[in-house]
């Protein structure tokens, strides 16, 4: 199941080892995973690296000028202290990032998320461009030979860990990595130590016609099975689950993305209360519903993000 890039195509038509720094702690498995493991293995600057996904990345220097045109770059080049030369993303606004002033200073890529403007990508002269690979993959040809094009696909959070560290080669921002990846798992242990065996869920969507978050493709989602019961898995891009399955698991708090293309006409909850089966969830029925910044839950995907998701969802879950 792929991760978020896809959400606006299915929404239209459902209704939505490398080499070098990529290597850390191994991978958790089981049901909720070993516990993390805490320990940051030294990240070595490199101008050469295979990602996770296979794709080589070679730049003849540090790159400075990065243009993102997804948030999880926003979210690694914070983490790093670097600030995009140009971004088509929403995140940086975020008190935990940017910051609604500064963010303002960033300038922003036309063409939306699904169509960046391939002319003004080029304009900010960036040594960088990432993008999401099965969204942004088709601009490759159309910047090669002008920059160097990373096409990222991220579905877990330990994706989103090998990205960063990644990155964090490439720019020589060893450092800042580190400290990142430490400042995540240290988290996230301390979640896991706390683990209750309520009932989660995340959802997500524009209207009524929603989708189910899960951890094969979400890594916001795949962080919840390591902190509380969650019982969702994929079923493929075509697949979802109803409401009547959802009422039949008895859940105890429920997360709601709301994804608006184009002018918000009000929140996912909001039109998911029409149906009647609705508020006999009980979630809704106790009032552990929680609408929460898609920007950061379904967007995000770096550590800084899902640092956020963690704390907001152990308030929820207490």
């Amino acid at each position: 199941m792929r991760s978020r890039s896809w959400i606006a195509a299915v929404l239209a038509a459902s209704v939505l080892t490398g080499c070098g720094a990529s290597a850390g702690p191994a991978a958790e498995t089981g049901a909720g995973g070993a516990r993390t493991d805490v320990t940051v293995e030294p990240i070595e600057p490199a101008r050469r690296l295979t990602d996770a996904n296979g794709v080589k990345i070679s730049l003849p220097k540090e790159p400075r000028r990065i243009v993102c045109l997804f948030a999880l770059c926003d979210d690694i080049l914070t983490e790093l202290g670097i600030v995009p030369a140009a971004t088509n993303s929403a995140l940086l606004a975020h008190e935990d990032f940017l910051g609604e002033k500064r963010a303002k200073e960033v300038p922003v890529v036309p063409g939306g998320f699904i169509a960046p403007e391939v002319e003004a990508i080029l304009s900010h002269e960036p040594d960088l461009v990432i993008g999401l690979e099965d969204t942004h993959g088709k601009l490759a040809p159309a910047l090669k030979g002008a920059t160097t094009f990373w096409p990222m696909q991220p579905e877990t959070w330990q994706d989103s860990v090998g990205y960063l560290r990644d990155v964090a080669a490439l720019t020589g921002r060893t450092a800042e990595g580190e400290k990142a990846e430490k400042t995540f798992r240290t988290k996230l242990a301390a979640a896991e130590r706390t683990r209750g065996d309520r009932t989660a869920l995340i959802i997500y969507g524009s209207d009524e016609n929603f989708g189910v978050a899960t951890p094969e493709g979400d890594a916001a989602a795949s962080l919840f099975p390591k902190i509380t019961d969650y019982p969702w898995t994929s079923r493929g891009v075509q697949g979802s689950y109803s409401l009547e399955e959802i009422l039949a698991r008895d859940v105890d708090v429920l997360f709601v993305e709301t994804l608006s293309f184009g002018e918000a006409d009000g929140t996912l909850s909001e039109k998911l209360a029409k149906n009647p089966l609705w508020g006999k969830i009980p979630a809704v029925r106790d009032g552990n519903v929680h609408e929460v910044d898609s920007e950061v839950w379904a967007k995000g995907r770096g550590t800084r993000s899902l640092g956020i998701v963690l704390d907001e969802a152990a308030a929820a879950l207490r």
